[in-house]
C-alpha cells in the first residue's frame, strides 16, 4: 500500500532517516508490526523565520517495497537513408534537440566549434593559470556548454514551455543523482556534469547521431526563403567544406558574436534585445548562513549545517526605474574567468555538487532597455553588444590587460572608496584593487550602489567589507534576438533556420534551453 503525505519538519528531523520514520509512523499511526519504507518526492526549505522548517512531500510504501527508479527514452537507430537535422552547437538547447532527433527518428549531426568536454579541461586551466584565452574553447564553448562548468542549476520557471521532468528525468537516465526529481532547486555540480554530458554524447553515437568537435559555422548560404549549405571550418586542418542542409537548428549559446555578426552581414534579419550586466559579489559562505539561517555565532551556523546546505540567497530591488538583482547565485561556489577572447575579462560562477567551498558568490546585475543602447545605435542590431564588449574590455584594461579581474570590496565600492586591500577570493587568475565605477560607468555604477545599500537593509549583515565584487559580469543573457515564427519555430526570413535556446534569446539556463531545444527538434 503507498500512501503520500506532506509534512512540515525541522531540519534535524527532515534529513536523519530514523527519525523521520518515526514521524511518520506516527502520522499515519502505524502497528509497530507494519513494515514501511519512505521515498522523498518533494523537498524545499522555508528560512523565513528564525525556526526553519523543511517542507516534504513523501510516499510511504506499507509492507511493500519501493519501486526502483525505472526511466527508458525510446531512442531509435538512425542511418544514412534517416531525415536529417543540422544542429549547430552542442549545449543544452544541442545536445537536447538531437536526443529529441533520435526519439523521432531523425538523425542529428552537431558541429560544435569547442572541444569534447574533457579536452576543454586544459583550455580552462591555461585561462586560470597562464592567463591564455583559447577563443574556440573556454568555459562558455566546448561539449555542453557553458552550463558544463558553470553549476548545472536545473530551477527553472518554463513549466508551461516543456515537461521539465522530462528533461530531469533524462539527466537521471544518464548519470545525474535522483535528487534531482526531489529538490525544490536542484543543481548537479560542475564536478558531475562533465560524466553526464559524455554518456549523453555515447547515446548521440550509439544511435547513429554525428558529433563534430573542432567544427565551426562560418557561412549560411541561401536561396529565395531556404538554406541550402552551410559552410563548416574544421579548425584542427584550417580546411573548409560545405554541408548541405535540410533543417537547420541554430543553438550557439549566448556568446557566439561571430554567429550573430555573420547572419547580420549576410542580411538575416536579427535585433537588439534587452539585457543585464554588473558585478560577482562574494561573501564568506559562513556569514551569508549566518544571514539567512539567522544565527548569532558560529557555531550556531555549524551546527544548523550540520543538516542544511549551504544557503543561497536572492535580491531584487528597483532603482531609478531600473532593476538591480542578483542573478546565478552559486553557494559555496567559485567565480570563473569566462571571456571568449583574449582583451577581454568576463566572470560567472559555479558550485561543486557538495557546495562545500568557503564562498558565496552571486551575479548583482543591472536591466538594460534598448534605449540604453542609443550610444552605439551605429551598430545597428548589434548596439547592445557593442556595449557588452566595451564593459568587458574596460575590465581587462583596469584589471591589468591580463586575466586579473579589478575587483573592490563591498562597502568601499558603495562609498566610492579605494581598497588599501582585498580579501580572499575566489577567483583563480587573482584580482587587483580598481574604483569599480572606473570601469563600469556611471550608469551601471551608481545604479548597483544604490542597490547593495537596499540588500544591506533586506539582509543584515550583507553590506559588509568581508565582501567584494568582482568584475565584469555581462554573459546574462544574450543581447541579440534571433526572431521566429510563434506557432513554426521558423526564422521569419528562412523556413529551415531554427533559432534555439539562449543563444537566440529564447531560454536562460539549462532546462529551459533543453525545453527549446526539444521544441525545435519537434517543429517542421
Amino acid at each position: 500500500m503507498k500512501k503520500t503525505i506532506q509534512l512540515q519538519l525541522p531540519p534535524k528531523v527532515a534529513y536523519n532517516e530514523q527519525l523521520l520514520k518515526e514521524e511518520i509512523k506516527e502520522q499515519l499511526s502505524l502497528k509497530s508490526s507494519e513494515q514501511f519504507s519512505i521515498q522523498p518526492v518533494k523537498r524545499s526549505i522555508d528560512a523565513r523565520g528564525r525556526n526553519i522548517k523543511i517542507n516534504l512531500t513523501v510516499d510511504v510504501y506499507v509492507n511493500e517495497t519501493i519501486p526502483e527508479f525505472h526511466y527508458e527514452p525510446n531512442y531509435q537507430l538512425t542511418t544514412k537513408l534517416s531525415p536529417l537535422t543540422t544542429i549547430i552547437g552542442a549545449g543544452p538547447a544541442g545536445l537536447f534537440a538531437a536526443l529529441r532527433c533520435l526519439e523521432l527518428g531523425i538523425k542529428p549531426i552537431i558541429i560544435e566549434r569547442g572541444k569534447d568536454v574533457q579536452s576543454r579541461r586544459r583550455d580552462l586551466a591555461a585561462i586560470n593559470k597562464e592567463h591564455i584565452v583559447n577563443p574556440e574553447s573556454n568555459y562558455c564553448f566546448g561539449e555542453g556548454g557553458a552550463g558544463t562548468y558553470s553549476d548545472g542549476k536545473l530551477y527553472t520557471r518554463s513549466t508551461k514551455r516543456g515537461d521539465v521532468e522530462k528533461i530531469l528525468k533524462t539527466l537521471v537516465y544518464h548519470g545525474a543523482s535522483e535528487e534531482i526529481l526531489v529538490d525544490a532547486h536542484p543543481h548537479i555540480g560542475t564536478n558531475k556534469l562533465p560524466q553526464i554530458i559524455t554518456k549523453m554524447r555515447e547515446t548521440i553515437l550509439n544511435f547513429g547521431g554525428e558529433i563534430h568537435f573542432e567544427h565551426k559555422l562560418t557561412d549560411i548560404i541561401y536561396s529565395k526563403d531556404e538554406i541550402k549549405e552551410i559552410a563548416v571550418l574544421d579548425l584542427k586542418t584550417n580546411s573548409e567544406k560545405n554541408l548541405p542542409v535540410q533543417k537547420l537548428i541554430l543553438a550557439t549559446g549566448h556568446s557566439a558574436r561571430d554567429i550573430y555578426e555573420l547572419l547580420n552581414k549576410k542580411n538575416i534579419f536579427i535585433e537588439a534585445k534587452p539585457f543585464a550586466m554588473g558585478v560577482r559579489a562574494e561573501h564568506p559562505q559562513e556569514l551569508i548562513d549566518r544571514i539567512q539561517y539567522h544565527c548569532g555565532s558560529l557555531s550556531e551556523v555549524n551546527e544548523k549545517r550540520t543538516y542544511l546546505p549551504a544557503s543561497n540567497y536572492s535580491l531584487v530591488q528597483q532603482v531609478d526605474g531600473r532593476g538591480v538583482y542578483s542573478f546565478c547565485m552559486c553557494p559555496g561556489g567559485i567565480i570563473a574567468p569566462c571571456a571568449t577572447a583574449q582583451e577581454e575579462v568576463v566572470t560567472n560562477g559555479w558550485s561543486p555538487s557538495k557546495r562545500n567551498n568557503p564562498f558565496a558568490n552571486s551575479g548583482i546585475v543591472v536591466g538594460f532597455d534598448l534605449k540604453d543602447f542609443e550610444p552605439y545605435k551605429k551598430f545597428g542590431a548589434l548596439a547592445g553588444l557593442e556595449f557588452q564588449k566595451q564593459l568587458e574590455r574596460q575590465a581587462w584594461i583596469k584589471g591589468g590587460k591580463t586575466q586579473t579581474a579589478p575587483a573592490q570590496r563591498l562597502q568601499d565600492f558603495v562609498n566610492n572608496k579605494l581598497s588599501a586591500s582585498l580579501p580572499n577570493c575566489s577567483y583563480q587568475p587573482g584580482i587587483t584593487p580598481v574604483m569599480m565605477n572606473d570601469v563600469l560607468g556611471k550608469l551601471i555604477g551608481n545604479s548597483l550602489q544604490q542597490g547593495f545599500k537596499a540588500f544591506g537593509t533586506k539582509m543584515r549583515g550583507y553590506l559588509t567589507n568581508e565582501a567584494l565584487i568582482v568584475g565584469v559580469e555581462s554573459r546574462t543573457s544574450t543581447p541579440v534576438r534571433i526572431p521566429r515564427d510563434k506557432e513554426t519555430l521558423q526564422h521569419p526570413q528562412l523556413k529551415n533556420l531554427f533559432p534555439c535556446g539562449e543563444g537566440a534569446g529564447f531560454a536562460g539556463g539549462i532546462v529551459s534551453a533543453a525545453i527549446d531545444g526539444e521544441r525545435c527538434a519537434e517543429a517542421k
